[in-house]
């Protein structure tokens, strides 16, 4: 995986003989530091993919395509210290501009078994598995608000790193992660309404059943 990274980089480079010096000092620079993110923060990214998209290998092309975008836009990168929540705010908008060309909004934790994932990738896609009712009910709130619940709840990302994902205000992220929590609550209570109402009509169904039996005999 890093070797395919590498070689992607070294695609993207593409500088002639013309180049300064300067330029191709910076384009390595570039390329060392997102190498080294790329082997500190690559099963957590990827893990994240994963979830947004429930698919593994379109996850595993999309980490590569973010950590891609990661050295093509490394000179915006202010503060490396910041580079844990500028690598999720990357990945996010590669996963949503994904999900709006499929329009399809799947967010449900994927828990099959992980081709060519590191054993740590896997745990943490196993400790993301949800119940059925709490999975239904993600699929149901607006993709930004399953995707501040995701990054906040799931990934630990503290206010500051949420709103530089988002690209938001901190201020704003810490309301959309309220909203997001209600909307959650609410459709959580509706899908086990659901739930019970169901329950209730096949107690009912077999309470038929068992009477019509009764009064056959």
């Amino acid at each position: 995986m890093v070797a395919a990274l590498g070689n992607r980089i070294g695609a993207s480079r593409g500088f002639g003989g013309g180049a300064t010096m300067s330029r191709a000092w910076e384009q390595d620079a570039a390329a060392g530091f997102v190498e080294e993110l790329f082997a500190v923060h690559h099963n957590e990214i990827y893990a994240y993919l994963i979830r947004m998209l429930r698919d593994p290998e379109l996850a595993a092309d999309l980490t590569q395509d973010a950590f891609i975008k990661a050295y093509r836009n490394y000179d915006v990168l202010e503060k490396p210290e910041n580079a844990r929540a500028w690598l999720y705010q990357i990945a996010h908008r590669v996963a949503l501009d994904h999900i709006r060309r499929q329009k399809i909004v799947r967010f449900l934790p994927w828990t099959g078994e992980s081709h060519g994932s590191a054993p740590s990738t896997e745990r943490l896609v196993m400790d993301a598995h949800l119940s059925g009712d709490l999975q239904r009910a993600l699929a149901k709130i607006p993709e930004r608000q399953r995707a501040a619940l995701l990054l906040a709840e799931i990934h630990d990302l503290t206010g500051l790193e949420l709103a530089a994902a988002l690209g938001v205000s901190h201020v704003a992220a810490r309301a959309l992660l309220t909203r997001a929590r209600e909307s959650l609550r609410q459709a959580l209570a509706a899908e086990r309404r659901a739930e019970a109402d169901a329950e209730a009509t096949a107690d009912a169904a077999a309470a038929g059943r068992d009477e019509r039996r009764g009064t056959a005999r």
